[in-house]
């Protein structure tokens, strides 16, 4: 199995003030390291994309993304995609990326997007996925607004549907939140947190698709979540479980 998994980095500019003097630092961090072992020592062919690296790495047809079995998006918004420079300084019409993963889907390939502050709306709704494309292929219904449930003093989900991701998973780890979303009618949800949809799977076209709604690293998934036992197991079930078309 091969995917394509993008996002899950960033740079963090930070002033320091020392009294009357202050100067600035830059570090650029990833999130999903531990994550992409992980799955890399299950057997899991992974091509990471850092964020900033959409802008020039992107597939640019339907061609270039077959070749994966998969494509996730982790804590990204909309707008990398959406806004790359050729189109945002250069004023060129190129292909619009959400579209060609929309395309990919269709013709049996699988995604899933994972929660996070950029994921389906996001902080101050700025992800935005509701208004694009891929507002149509995921099996989840998403809000119009800021999305983010924040809950400090923890929470763990429920398993609610057997299923090749869920088997022998009766108790999870506590998370600190999760990106808020209702599942359409024709998806499954597997697990629930508070009530609302925590794993949803579904289809669209020849392909199939999954939502989780928290964070795949701390901070909404704690380190309780990614030391345990199960964490490689459940990542590795939801990429079996959209990449069986290909």
């Amino acid at each position: 199995m091969k995917i394509l998994f993008i996002g899950e980095s960033w740079v963090i500019h930070m002033i320091h003030t020392k009294g009357y003097d202050s100067f600035t630092s830059t570090k650029y961090e990833e999130g999903a390291s531990y994550l992409l072992n992980c799955l890399k020592e299950a057997g899991v062919s992974v091509d990471y994309m850092p964020s900033h690296e959409v802008q020039i790495r992107f597939p640019k047809s339907v061609e270039e993304l077959s070749k994966y079995d998969a494509v996730v998006l982790s804590d990204i918004g909309s707008n990398t995609f959406l806004l790359q420079n050729s189109t945002f300084y250069q004023m060129q019409v190129v292909p619009n990326a959400l579209e060609l993963i929309r395309e990919y889907v269709n013709e049996g390939g699988g995604l899933l997007m994972i929660g996070g502050y950029l994921s389906f709306m996001g902080i101050e709704a700025k992800a935005n996925y509701k208004n694009t494309v891929l507002a149509e292929v995921l099996p989840v219904e998403m809000l119009d607004t800021d999305d983010r449930v924040e809950i400090p003093q923890g929470v763990n989900p429920e398993t609610i549907k057997d299923h090749h991701i869920t088997i022998g998973i009766d108790k999870w780890p506590v998370f600190l939140g999760y990106n808020k979303f209702k599942a359409k009618e024709n998806s499954e949800v597997l697990v629930k947190v508070q009530n609302d949809p925590f794993i949803v799977v579904g289809g669209y076209g020849e392909g199939k698709t999954a939502c989780f709604a928290s964070d795949c690293a701390p901070h909404w998934g704690t380190m309780d979540f990614v030391n345990w036992e199960l964490y490689q197991t459940v990542w590795v079930r939801i990429l079996e479980s959209i990449a069986t078309n290909r």
